[in-house]
């Protein structure tokens, strides 16, 4: 048998996590010789000292729960036996009293990227196609099947054509207050900077979302070559022009071959690693998500931000139980008080839904040894790495700052690959523990596993086995450089991720809290 291996994540804790692949029988006898009395599942924490009830239950140092009864040593804690701690409230916060130093520069890195008119610089070349309403999604499908086949074979140059297909547009409470939301989402996700400048919109004609109201003037950064704003390119398929579903596919595909020619010209170009713009997020969460793979990716975001990149970190339901330690690395108050004032708004959008931040937790996540959301935020918050806090994002919001953001947006996976994408990320680093396939159409997708089982399993859906870390071939380090290298490789299209080779690609998911009418 192999010998039983368990993670204590801080001398503090009485629990730990068993380590080895297909758990531990009952009667096993660890290392510090402490015997089990339950069989306990790969991933899940045993009772390191009897637990008696009403008892702190700690791991990272953080009582994840209270002992609904007495928890004998060796016994397997699991989330029946555990009532979870009240949210921290959002009051008497520490407000940017422990703000890190800012990281030593890490210099000479680059990678081969498309600089754009507007300064950003993308990592892809790709034509997005802006759709003001669900209404049409069956027409520019149809028509971005026909551009693939019959057009983009002629550019070399253009990686791909994407419809920026959503379920907003009508229907809608346009003008609630809370509309600004995902039309703000939609119009930066038009911006992307994979997709070149080149902006191109299918309308119906009778939306709520007017082409004008999605982008009014002003709004698109990109300027032509004469130093004039980009012109809006909108086909409506309720013109008098359109005779027969023929003639709308007709006009899309005319006016995509025109920014089809354009993307086609641009070329990579050599560019310092502070173009990268990196959302990190996970999903299909485990016990091991908080020792491996997120605090390797942790450990990549300061490299990152090091190298004067821009860093996201989101999914504010699993970073909550956590605020007093953001609060605490804001650069600023200013900054402090930003992210309290997301996470209150969010905290008020739950509570009208009539639930709170433990409907986060998935079935998936309890199976994979997290008991509840306090457990899941304190290995959530870890990909955040160590760096300074120097942003705040509200959902939908573009990006303008280098460093490390805090991007408001739910831990929903597909809405804040969304948000992240509306953000301007040109590159996606997704965890996971239980394994999914998650992967964007609009930008790599970098998978990095949290466990050598389910990278050897699913071997050509992950890119990076974080799972080497616990298995004691490698270290945070160690998987944290190689994640960077392959981020550089990957945004300079040296190396396809596996969710490009297989094609495989969620939707995209507007956040919108505004009432549907």
């Amino acid at each position: 048998m192999t010998e039983p291996l368990t993670i204590l994540m801080h001398p503090a804790d009485n629990v730990a996590i068993v380590a080895n692949d297909g758990g531990l029988p009952a009667g096993t006898r660890l290392p510090s010789g402490l015997v089990l009395r339950d069989k306990v599942p790969q991933g899940h924490k045993v009772a390191l000292a009897d637990l008696p009830a009403g008892s702190a239950v700690r791991r990272y140092d953080v009582t994840i729960g209270y002992a609904v009864n007495d928890i004998p040593a060796g016994s397997w804690v699991h989330e029946r036996l555990l009532r979870m701690p009240d949210a921290r409230g959002l009051d008497n916060l520490p407000i940017a009293n422990a703000p890190r130093r800012a990281l030593p520069p890490l210099e000479g890195y680059t990678f081969e990227g498309y600089r754009n008119a507007d300064g950003s610089v993308g990592t892809r070349n790709i034509l997005a196609i802006t759709q003001t309403v669900q209404c049409v999604a069956g027409v520019t499908e149809f028509a971005v099947q026909r551009i693939k086949s019959e057009l983009l074979p002629r550019y070399p140059n253009v990686d791909d054509v994407v419809a920026l297909e959503h379920g907003y547009g009508c229907g809608v409470a346009i003008d609630a207050p809370d509309a600004a939301i995902p039309i703000r989402t939609l119009r930066n996700l038009s911006l992307n900077p994979n997709f070149g400048g080149e902006l191109m919109m299918v309308s119906l004609g009778c939306e709520k979302l007017q082409p004008e109201r999605l982008m009014p003037p002003g709004t698109i950064p990109v300027v032509d070559e004469r130093g004039a704003e980009a012109q809006l390119d909108v086909v409506c398929l309720q013109d008098d022009a359109h005779v027969g579903f023929m003639s709308m596919v007709d006009s899309i595909m005319r006016q995509a071959d025109q920014h089809l020619k354009r993307l086609d010209a641009r070329r990579r170009e050599t560019v310092p690693a502070s173009e990268l713009v990196v959302g990190v997020q996970c999903g299909g969460s485990d016990a091991f998500s908080g020792v491996t793979a997120n605090p390797a990716v942790g450990f990549c975001a300061d490299l990152l931000v090091r190298a004067g990149a821009s860093v996201m970190f989101s999914e504010t339901t699993e970073v909550r139980d956590g605020v007093d330690q953001l609060t605490s690395r804001a650069a600023s108050p200013e900054i402090a008080e930003a992210m309290i004032r997301e996470m209150a708004w969010y905290d008020a959008y739950l509570k009208r839904g009539a639930v709170d931040r433990s409907a986060n937790t998935s079935p998936g996540n309890k199976k994979g040894g997290l008991s509840n959301i306090v457990e899941k935020a304190m290995g959530s918050i870890v990909k955040s790495g160590s760096a300074p806090i120097t942003g705040v994002l509200a959902p939908g919001e573009k990006l303008r700052q280098k460093g490390l953001t805090y991007a408001a947006t739910p831990a929903s996976d597909f809405i804040c690959g969304t948000l992240q994408l509306a953000a301007g990320m040109n590159l996606h680093v997704f965890t996971t523990g239980r394994g999914t396939p998650y992967g964007l159409a609009e930008v790599p997708v970098i998978k990095v596993a949290t466990r050598s089982d389910l990278a050897r399993r699913w071997h050509d859906l992950m890119d990076v086995n974080a799972g080497k870390i616990a298995d004691g071939q490698a270290t945070i380090e160690d998987v944290g450089w190689e994640l960077f290298h392959l981020m550089l490789d990957v945004a300079s299209g040296r190396r396809k991720t596996w969710a490009e080779k297989w094609k495989l690609h969620n939707a995209l998911v507007l956040f919108n809290p505004a009432p549907v009418t």
